[in-house]
């Protein structure tokens, strides 16, 4: 077993195309070092500043690789252990952009959250502490494609998975797609609720270590993990306050919830909505509750009342 730094220009698209920077072994560990989603355009956006618009010059999502993964072959499956995790920067973000997340017609215009990072916490305003728990949002193996493909959305060859759960300890298998895996990380995050409902999480920029084995003739139909130990250590001491909804859509009834959610936010601890909405998206876990009770299926959303001060 060998260990790699990964050096190189950082990829933007899913491609076969596009040459690999590293060739490892099955039991090797990759070092490498990931800007935020946006590649960096927002370090300078205080809470509530001005977006800034895209640049061609700095794409959105770059990610560390590809990686070709040696004999790896469609039909095997590739695990990925998260050995690190940690950020290169004291603070990250969270923003809500016009037409995109959960709730994009109740929040029709462009908000940004900067949060400074102190180690293990982070304050949205003086009414939450959130808990860092660094995860990278992307990580995948090449689809079977030469024509382009843009990070978003995932599949079943992994991609922006964005689970929460896929911290220090944890492995993700992916279905190989294409000869040598062609595996690539990126889009790290401070923290996040499951659903990432605004459509960012606390976004930052990280460096991170993987352990990567290849699981010769083993066929799975999509990404599975496995967890190193409790879920929610350190959330769930407090208890949940969560609220529901209740529709013939599972999109209509988290919609409901997570609505409820930031009426609550607002009422008991005077949260503006829109700072409301961003503590949803980093901290509020959406569950399903039920799906056999037709014609209307139940999803709560799930405020772990330890944040909160």
């Amino acid at each position: 077993m060998t260990h790699h730094d990964l050096l190189g220009d950082p990829q933007h698209l899913w491609t076969t195309a596009l040459e690999p920077v590293l060739e490892i072994s099955s039991g090797d560990t990759v070092s490498f070092a990931c800007e935020d989603a946006v590649n960096g355009r927002y370090d300078a956006v205080p809470t509530g500043g001005t977006l800034p618009p895209d640049d061609p010059g700095r794409p959105a999502y770059p990610l560390a690789g590809p990686v070709v993964v040696a004999g790896a072959q469609p039909g095997d499956v590739v695990e990925v252990e998260i050995l690190e995790a940690a950020g290169t920067k004291g603070f990250g973000w969270t923003s809500m952009v016009p037409g995109e997340g959960l709730l994009a017609d109740d929040f029709p215009e462009p908000y940004l959250y900067r949060w400074e990072i102190a180690c293990d916490h982070t304050d949205l305003h003086d009414v939450a502490r959130v808990p860092v728990r660094p995860f990278f949002g992307v990580v995948g193996v090449c689809p079977d494609t030469v024509e382009p493909l843009p990070v978003m959305p995932p599949g079943h060859f992994g991609g922006n998975l964005d689970c929460r759960d896929l911290v220090v300890g944890s492995s993700v298998f992916l279905p190989v797609q294409v000869p040598g895996a062609r595996l690539a990380v990126g889009d790290p995050h401070a923290a996040q609720g499951d659903g990432e409902v605004c459509v960012s999480a606390i976004e930052w920029a990280a460096r991170g270590t993987v352990r990567v084995r290849l699981h010769r003739g083993r066929t799975i139909a999509g990404p599975q993990l496995r967890t190193p130990g409790p879920l929610r250590a350190g959330l769930e001491d407090a208890g949940w306050y969560a609220t529901t909804g209740v529709a013939p859509s599972l999109m209509t009834a988290a919609q409901d919830a997570v609505r409820a959610m930031i009426d609550h936010l607002g009422h008991a601890y005077g949260l503006d909505p829109r700072d409301a909405y961003v503590l949803c998206s980093v901290a509020v876990d959406l569950k399903i509750s039920e799906v056999v009770d037709a014609p209307n299926w139940v999803v709560g959303a799930y405020l772990p009342l330890s944040i909160m001060r």
